[in-house]
């Protein structure tokens, strides 16, 4: 285990990040109190599949009359603001 203080961590940043990729452990103190710890960040290597919602998501049949009533609102937030200038 290594134990730096904040000088020595800000001075070999990168070295003790490749200490604790390689899988040894890395505190970084102030003082006599240890704050932080280096650890790698676990890589999700898994494939992303497609389609993973399919069927389980279902739109409201009014769902573009609704989108037609938000861009509405929209539009009159944009004159109403420029009559207010």
């Amino acid at each position: 285990m290594h134990i730096a203080n904040i000088t020595e961590a800000k001075a070999h940043l990168s070295e003790l990040v490749r200490q604790a990729l390689a899988g040894n452990d890395v505190i970084i103190a102030k003082g006599d109190q240890l704050l932080v710890k280096l650890t790698p960040v676990e890589q999700d290597i898994s494939p992303r599949r497609g389609g993973f919602w399919a069927g389980q998501v279902q739109l409201h049949d009014s769902w573009e009359n609704m989108d037609k009533e938000i861009e509405a609102l929209f539009e009159r937030s944009l004159v109403e603001s420029d009559d207010a200038s």
